[in-house]
């Protein structure tokens, strides 16, 4: 059983045919499923999924290339929304230096006020970190000084150095479809080393899909295709690998046990 902790199920190329994409991702053993929204006017579609969806759950928050477009979005707004049962993370937020779609000062002042939120909520931020590593790990560790949040780190694609620095300030990190590419190699010696007990999978479906599906629209099934290639990268079985990262995602996104 496998749990894909980040997707976005509401995005072009699965909502048109939704319900055959959670159907083939079931079939495979896909029995959580994380969607995360990216700006204000998601929110509602997600968590709408989230309520319709047993297995489907849902956050609330700004992608940092969203950040320009919501300025009045702060921390009291999230942590009133993440009051919904089927809310059970913050996110997703963090800093892309790499588009810089919004302006780095706003981004980093969005960070900031969703960490606030998951820090008075204790639900998880997810987090977004591009060409951004020093401000990511300093934000996070000040931040982590005035109170613990719980985190993880999407689509990890950062370090190893960085992978340690968020490792030791208690995050999860969470591998994409990316581990599977062969240009990868960095991405695999840290993805290989990293302790079981602080490893989740991802698609970030619609895109990212894995080696076999490179080109084809992501979609949850293909956590599986992630998994397996992880599993075997790591020399661990992939029964064992798959139990782990689901009991991963279940002790930190504590909601989707309620």
């Amino acid at each position: 059983m496998f749990a894909d902790s980040h997707c976005h199920l509401n995005y072009k190329g699965l909502v048109e045919g939704q319900q055959d994409v959670l159907a083939r991702a079931r079939a495979r053993g896909v029995h959580a499923m994380l969607n995360i929204a990216t700006r204000e006017s998601e929110w509602d579609a997600v968590i709408a999924t989230a309520e319709r969806e047993s297995d489907v759950w849902a956050t609330v928050g700004i992608h940092p290339h969203e950040a320009d477009q919501h300025p009045d979005i702060g921390t009291a707004r999230l942590v009133e929304r993440a009051q919904h049962p089927r809310v059970v993370g913050i996110g997703e937020s963090g800093l892309d230096y790499f588009y810089d779609h919004s302006d780095r000062d706003r981004q980093r002042a969005s960070f900031r006020a969703h960490i606030a939120a998951a820090r008075e909520t204790q639900l998880p931020l997810v987090v977004h970190t591009r060409d951004a590593e020093d401000d990511t790990a300093e934000i996070m560790r000040e931040e982590m000084g005035k109170g613990a949040y719980p985190a993880v780190i999407h689509c990890f694609t950062a370090s190893g150095a960085f992978a340690d620095i968020a490792l030791e300030i208690g995050c999860y990190i969470s591998i994409s479809g990316i581990v599977t590419f062969k240009n990868a190699k960095d991405l695999q010696e840290t993805a290989a080393r990293l302790p079981l007990d602080r490893l989740l999978i991802e698609t970030d479906a619609p895109f990212l899909a894995p080696v076999p599906h490179r080109g084809k629209t992501g979609e949850p099934a293909f956590v599986a295709d992630t998994a397996a290639f992880l599993a075997q990268l790591r020399g661990e079985a992939l029964e064992t690998l798959a139990a782990a990262t689901a009991e991963n995602f279940h002790a930190l996104f504590t909601k989707t046990r309620l």
